[in-house]
């Protein structure tokens, strides 16, 4: 067979795949547990996005040039793709536990007074911790119920099974 055949045997296949009307579904994300599991998803999502908003705003005297941080992470915070959430997560808990006895240790002298108290910013900051640590369980959840799988309705009824 020549490469030539196996081009136009392709734009064929491609041409009559154009003609062809199709819908694509998502099974995976009809069910109830895949429901529950993207509300859990956007309910930690936007819980994060609150508390970093809180903090960064709280504390914006005192973060020391980590506002272009807080901010992107405030910004990204969205129910996009799973495994980008977890792995975003995973670095805020690791920021939060890094941070957080930070603002315990700011009671001394010669520290930068932050507009809410660092004590509150602290334990807010603590708080980050366990949200991220469910945020990354319920995202892995979310990927291993398949949410990506495709399913291809024709107009005949048929379908074809595609992975997304």
């Amino acid at each position: 067979m020549h490469a030539s055949a196996g081009r136009g045997r392709l734009a064929y296949a491609m041409a009559t795949l154009k003609k062809q009307d199709f819908v694509i579904e998502h099974p995976n994300r009809e069910t109830a547990a895949s429901k529950a599991t993207k509300a859990t998803v956007i309910f930690l999502l936007l819980v994060s996005a609150g508390l970093v908003a809180i903090i960064t705003v709280g504390g914006w005297d005192a973060t020391a040039g980590a506002q272009p941080v807080s901010l992107v992470y405030i910004a990204r915070w969205n129910s996009g793709v799973l495994p980008v959430a977890a792995a975003l997560a995973i670095i805020m808990l690791i920021f939060a536990a890094v941070a957080a006895p930070g603002w315990f240790d700011r009671d001394k002298t010669g520290f930068t007074d932050p507009a809410i108290a660092s004590n509150l910013l602290g334990l807010l900051t603590i708080v980050v911790i366990p949200v991220q640590v469910l945020l990354i369980v319920a995202a892995m959840r979310g990927f291993a119920q398949k949410w990506s799988v495709e399913v291809e309705r024709y107009p005949d009824g048929s379908s074809a099974l595609a992975a997304g």
